[in-house]
C-alpha cells in the first residue's frame, strides 16, 4: 500500500476499496427507481471513496472501512437529492399494490397471488409486473411508520438512508418485530428466500437472481411484491 518513497499509495489503495463501493451501489439501487442507473451511483460512490481516503484519521478510532461506508453512501445520497429521483406518481403507485395486497389479504385470507394483485388494481399482470420494477423504492420501515412524521419531509432521508440499517432494528417496539418475524413466515416460499438473501446474508439482486435462476428484474419484481405484503400486515399492528 506504499510507494518506493513510503507515502501510501492512493491508486492501490481506490483498487482495493472499489469493490465496497459497487456492493454500496447495487444495495441502494434496489431501493430507487429504474431511471436511476447503478453505474452512476458506482462514479459518485468513487468520488466519496476518494474523499474518504483523504479524510480518514486512524486516531480516530474507526475502521476505515466503516468511515468509508459513510462517506460513499453520503456522496450517493447527495447527488441524488439533486435531481428528482422519485416522483410523487410513483409514491403513489407503492401505496395502491400495498392497498391492494391488504384488501385481498383481509377478503381472501391468504397471501394473493400476482395475477390476483394485479386484477385488483384493474391491470393485465404484464403491466402490475412492470409497475413493480419502476417502484422498487419500496422501503419495508419507514420513517412515519415510527413517528407519524408527515410524507412529504426529506422522503429521501427516509427511504434510502435508513435503509441502510437491520430493517428489524429500525423496529424498536417488540410486538412490531414479532409481527415482522411472523409476517414474513406468512409470505410465499420463494418471495421468504429472496427477503432472507437480501436482509439477513446482504446479498444484491444480482446475486440473489443468480442462486434462484431468474432475471435480475424477476427478483427487483418480487421484492417490491415482499415489501408490500410485509407493509400490509404490519399496518395492523
Amino acid at each position: 500500500m506504499y510507494t518506493a518513497k513510503g507515502t501510501l499509495n492512493r491508486d492501490a489503495q481506490i483498487r482495493q476499496y472499489s469493490p465496497l463501493v459497487k456492493k454500496l451501489a447495487h444495495h441502494m439501487i434496489a431501493k430507487l427507481p429504474a431511471s436511476v442507473e447503478v453505474d452512476d451511483l458506482i462514479q459518485v460512490g468513487m468520488m466519496g471513496l476518494t474523499e474518504a481516503l483523504a479524510r480518514f484519521e486512524p486516531s480516530q478510532g474507526v475502521q476505515f472501512e466503516t468511515f468509508a461506508s459513510q462517506r460513499i453512501r453520503g456522496a450517493m445520497i447527495d447527488e441524488l437529492r439533486g435531481g428528482d429521483w422519485m416522483s410523487r406518481g410513483s409514491r403513489k403507485s407503492q401505496k395502491e399494490i400495498e392497498q391492494a395486497v391488504h384488501r385481498l389479504e383481509h377478503r381472501l385470507q391468504r397471501a394473493p397471488m400476482e395475477s390476483e394483485i394485479a386484477a385488483e388494481l384493474d391491470m393485465p399482470l404484464d403491466e402490475y409486473q412492470e409497475l413493480l420494477a419502476k417502484v422498487r423504492g419500496t422501503q419495508l420501515v419507514y420513517l412515519e411508520d415510527i413517528s407519524g412524521g408527515d410524507d412529504g419531509d426529506d422522503y429521501l432521508d427516509r427511504h434510502v438512508a435508513m435503509a441502510d440499517a437491520d430493517p428489524v432494528h429500525i423496529l424498536g417496539d417488540a410486538r412490531m418485530r414479532a409481527a415482522l418475524v411472523e409476517a414474513i413466515k406468512n409470505l410465499p416460499e420463494r418471495e421468504q428466500y429472496i427477503m432472507s438473501m437480501y436482509y439477513e446474508h446482504d446479498m444484491n439482486l444480482k446475486e440473489i437472481a443468480a442462486v434462484l435462476g431468474v432475471t435480475e428484474s424477476r427478483i427487483c419484481q418480487l421484492h417490491s411484491q415482499s415489501i408490500a405484503r410485509l407493509r400490509s400486515r404490519l399496518r395492523d399492528h
